[in-house]
């Protein structure tokens, strides 16, 4: 059966915002968890984390950052518009009761993941601090959504264009200086972040989680495209994850099989004459 986009927005000028409905998905859908969706009978299947979702609605939101031909063709559709497939929610959710004090971690289109984590921990009752780091104040998303639902939230960007300056592992060494006990890091963004996050709160001993998302195909760990080594042992992320211990993560392997389809994604794109968006960037 289609699915309807009952909402498209663009939330900043490469990353839109698409509410779908899908009634049996947003009945089981929760945090941490994935559909993949299909738009045409000509088009390939694509993984999108569940950013937020409404069951009396029956609609499950995602957020689309534009980097290739699938997520520029999704672009240009408009609200009352129809995608093939939709399905899901796949994957595991994250783990989240009994935590009490959480500082959650997003950078770039990682906020988008980072909001439903957020917004279930504070409706559990947890405190919850949001640290999200971008480029530029002209790519920030979702800052009045996490208002609603954080006890405090941090906005930084590399160039200081929104008045605070520096990568989210300042802004969290800063906090757990200041004394800060947090009981757990959730982060979510891109690999190099995420490591670097890590590295951090190993050294404070904090348990740390971090969101893999690598290529994924069939979304059931068939294909094994979707490889993680942690621990030392292989994980599906499609159905082991996506969430894992971030101290446990071989963020070397992680990386490199991450760089692996930059040359094909680029080809598709400039074949298809998209924009290439690119999210909050760290240095290795």
């Amino acid at each position: 059966m289609p699915y309807k986009i009952a909402e498209k927005r663009m939330l900043n000028p490469t990353v839109f915002l698409m509410e779908v409905e899908a009634p049996l998905v947003a009945r089981k859908a929760e945090p941490g968890q994935f559909i993949i969706l299909r738009i045409d009978e000509n088009g390939e299947r694509v993984p999108f984390t569940v950013a937020d979702f409404d069951r009396e609605k029956g609609t499950v939101t995602i957020i689309v950052q534009i980097v290739g031909k699938t997520t520029q063709d999704l672009s240009t559709l408009e609200t009352g518009d129809y995608l093939l497939d939709f399905a899901g929610p796949l994957g595991q959710p994250t783990p989240l009761d009994g935590k009490k004090k959480v500082a959650v971690i997003g950078g770039g289109l990682g906020t988008a993941i980072a909001y439903p984590q957020a917004k279930k921990l504070h409706n559990l009752g947890a405190d919850v601090t949001v640290i999200a780091g971008f480029r530029n104040k002209d790519l920030v998303i979702l800052e009045d959504e996490l208002k609603e639902i954080t006890d405090k939230l941090i906005i930084t960007t590399d160039d200081g264009s929104n008045g605070t300056q520096g990568f989210v592992t300042d802004m969290l060494e800063k906090e757990i200086i200041a004394g800060e006990k947090f009981d757990e890091v959730i982060a979510i963004g891109p690999l190099v972040m995420m490591k670097f996050v890590c590295k951090l709160t190993e050294k404070y001993d904090i348990p740390t989680t971090v969101s893999m998302n690598p290529v994924m195909i069939d979304g059931t760990g068939m294909c094994g495209g979707c490889r993680v080594i942690v621990g030392g042992e292989t994980k599906f992320a499609c159905v082991d994850g996506p969430d894992f211990d971030g101290h446990k993560i071989d963020w070397d392997s992680a990386m490199k099989r991450g760089r692996m389809y930059a040359e094909f994604e680029k080809r598709s794109c400039d074949e298809g004459h998209c924009r290439i968006g690119r999210t909050h960037k760290y240095e290795d």
